[in-house]
């Protein structure tokens, strides 16, 4: 299918304007006809039907008011069609005329997105969210090529506009998914509302039989009926982030690790959370004793929601901070005991839940599986709710006791609402741990900025979970605010890691690499890459997506 140049809307404008020039005309030469009778009935003079049309155009366009015009000064009447003249030709081509040419400029200037796409080996992703968004970045980062079917066409140019691979189409229709070359596709993901994505697979399937199709729900309930439509998976986010929240509310209390990574054998990658009062908060790493104390590496820090890696020796551990640390399980738990605070540690309170949502819910039916007391808070008074309130209300916090609190788990759909209830929180109770979820990205930075311990987007969260289902390439741990992968680098073959720079040049830290079915943890700066290595890789989306780009 060719991109059409000449849409409906473009169609319609062109008819306006035809109206509209049909419409002016009939108009100049009717004032024509009048005129030249006037001027002969109302004076002695007499004048020829293009003269009399010549003063009409001149008078319509404010040029001037006619070469006869000296004979109107003693005629009422004249006078009187003149003024009727000027303010026709005022409302006609002033006032009028732009109403009409500027859509067609507009459209003229439009850069219409494509209909149809040839890739192949490709993921398709219907519609645009900031869920796919992630994704985007996600296959980005690996390299593998994309494209979004997009039916609302202004987001689709606007996507196009911003180097977006996308089409414009109905991402429901057969016949567009076809255009999208659906049947040389890795597989097709649908992203909308959970009805509309039912009608996708089962469009999907009919146009591709033999194409993956990976579905994104809302509701957990509906994942059967998915299936049922052809769904070869179905990824709830909204669940993953739920139980991510609750486990990291819970490890904040914890000397156990919680949602370790488990790279191989007795070897982990794990953020942990410097609480106010720790041994380490306040001290530059490079005098926290972490490498003498506990064997363990600090290979990135999130300061204030900014992840750098790796961290500068005299960069100061405050409250806030968050260590992407790897190392044994021992030395891990060791380093654990070192980012607690011993006031928060044997906090007998509750753990309190804004919102009850998907991800309230999922998070409090972790925390009952784990015996771990929680309140539940939100503003209707639904089964499995405690306090039925505004969580943005200090009074409600303060009735739930959040004073006594082992954390409060912001869940909320909101991510204004969010940022204020974190305020709210850190403005009651300084003590009280705050565990957040995001919606967008953009949000993470504010949160932290609010007083938030700890944040996670939605959107990264599926993005990630998309990537890891649809890529044969493993993306491990979606939930985690750091994206670590398993991949090859052809450019590094041959070079130590000294030589390779790689921290350097991406802010990616190679963390182990998988040597004929080994792991291998202990890798200094004269440890070379063979070709068969895979590595693992740490780092946030932009720099994976470097790291593959540089040395992939």
């Amino acid at each position: 299918m060719s991109i059409s140049g000449d849409g409906p809307g473009l169609s319609k404008a062109k008819q306006r304007l035809g109206r509209y020039l049909a419409a002016a005309a009939t108009a100049i030469l009717l004032y024509a006809i009048v005129y030249q009778w006037a001027l002969g009935y109302f004076t002695d003079e007499t004048t020829t039907f293009l003269q009399a049309l010549h003063v009409v155009v001149e008078t319509f366009t404010t040029t001037g008011y006619g070469e006869q015009a000296g004979l109107w000064e003693e005629t009422p009447p004249l006078l009187a069609l003149s003024i009727a003249m000027q303010l026709t030709g005022v409302v006609t081509v002033f006032l009028a005329l732009p109403l009409f040419l500027v859509p067609l400029v507009e459209d003229a200037l439009r850069t219409d997105p494509p209909t149809s796409s040839s890739l192949t080996d490709h993921v398709i992703i219907c519609t645009y969210t900031p869920r796919g968004d992630a994704l985007v970045d996600e296959l980005e980062s690996m390299d593998v090529p994309y494209v979004i079917v997009e039916g609302d066409r202004d987001l689709a140019e606007e996507l196009y506009a911003e180097d977006y691979t996308v089409i414009h189409g109905d991402p429901e229709s057969v016949e567009v998914l076809e255009d999208a070359n659906a049947s040389e596709a890795l597989s097709i993901v649908t992203d909308d509302d959970d009805e509309t994505n039912a009608s996708i697979i089962l469009a999907a399937k009919q146009a591709a039989p033999d194409c993956r199709v990976v579905s994104l729900i809302e509701d957990p309930h509906v994942a059967d009926y998915h299936r049922y439509a052809g769904a070869d998976a179905v990824v709830s986010p909204r669940r993953l982030l739920g139980e991510s929240l609750a486990g990291k509310a819970t490890t904040s209390v914890s000397t156990e690790l919680g949602d370790a990574v488990e790279i191989g054998e007795d070897f982990e990658v794990a953020e942990l959370l410097v609480q106010r009062g720790s041994p380490v908060e306040g001290k530059p790493i490079a005098e926290s004793g972490i490498a003498n104390l506990t064997g363990a590496n600090v290979i990135g820090a999130w300061f204030s929601g900014e992840f750098v890696s790796p961290p500068a020796p005299d960069a100061v551990i405050d409250e806030h901070t968050i260590l992407l640390v790897v190392g044994r399980e021992k030395q891990l738990e060791k380093l654990r005991e070192l980012t607690l605070s011993s006031a928060r540690r044997f906090r007998r309170g509750a753990i309190l839940i804004a919102g009850y949502g998907e991800v309230g819910s999922t998070a409090a039916e972790t925390l009952a599986s784990s015996g771990v007391p929680h309140v539940v808070i939100d503003l209707e008074d639904k089964p499995g709710v405690d306090i039925v309130g505004d969580v943005t209300d200090p009074q409600t916090l303060i009735e739930a006791g959040v004073k006594e609190a082992r954390g409060v788990l912001v869940a909320l759909n909101d991510d204004t609402t969010a940022v204020f209830a974190t305020l709210v929180s850190e403005r009651v109770s300084e003590e009280t741990e705050v565990i957040a979820r995001a919606n967008e990205t953009e949000s993470i930075a504010k949160l932290y900025r609010a007083g938030a311990d700890y944040v996670l987007a939605l959107s990264t969260v599926a993005g990630r979970m998309l990537a890891s289902t649809v890529l044969d390439e493993e993306v491990i741990a979606p939930q985690s605010q750091i994206e670590l992968v398993r991949t090859h680098a052809d450019k590094l073959v041959g070079k130590t890691l000294a030589e390779a720079d790689v921290r350097a040049k991406t802010n990616c830290t190679i963390i182990a690499v998988k040597r004929d079915g080994n792991l291998l943890t202990e890798i200094g700066p004269d440890f070379r890459i063979g070709r068969k290595d895979e590595l693992i890789v740490a780092g946030i989306d932009q720099d994976i997506y470097r790291f593959n780009e540089q040395f992939g």
